[in-house]
């Protein structure tokens, strides 16, 4: 019989360098699953998560506080509090906080890339490109 597996974000490392604090929680690496992961995004005022693809996986959004704006191919879409949004494959998408106060997302990706690797597409330059090659975030849980 499996055992459900428990994690609890504060047990989670951030990833900190594409922007905003990610944090997967449920993926290939830390619960075995085997046709997505997901996890919690917070971003500060003002903070955006560079811009990306993800050729495999369409991506569930989920807003829990905080307004955001959401560039779909550089379309904005206002993302409020109990909003969702599906960011289907192969489209660009850079999420920013313009508001005052932190937002919070949920999100989850399905299905997983073939590779870790081949999960993420960066378009734009990295938030923090003194850190060297980023590592596949949203390609199954790499951290």
């Amino acid at each position: 019989m499996n055992h459900p597996t428990k994690i609890s974000v504060a047990g989670v490392a951030p990833n900190l360098r594409r922007g905003g604090d990610i944090r997967v929680l449920l993926s290939p690496k830390t619960v075995g699953s085997t046709s997505g992961f997901s996890g919690v995004l917070t971003l500060g005022a003002g903070e955006h998560v560079s811009e990306h693809y993800h050729p495999y996986s369409e991506e569930f959004l989920y807003v829990v506080r905080g307004s955001l704006v959401m560039r779909l191919d550089g379309e904005p879409v206002t993302l409020e509090p109990g909003e969702a949004l599906l960011v289907p494959k192969n489209v660009r998408h850079r999420l920013e906080n313009p508001g005052p106060d932190p937002a919070e997302v949920v999100f989850h990706l399905s299905p997983l890339a073939p590779r870790p690797e081949l999960g993420h597409v960066d378009t734009e330059p990295h938030v923090r490109p003194e850190e060297g090659p980023l590592p596949a975030v949203h390609a199954g849980g790499g951290s």
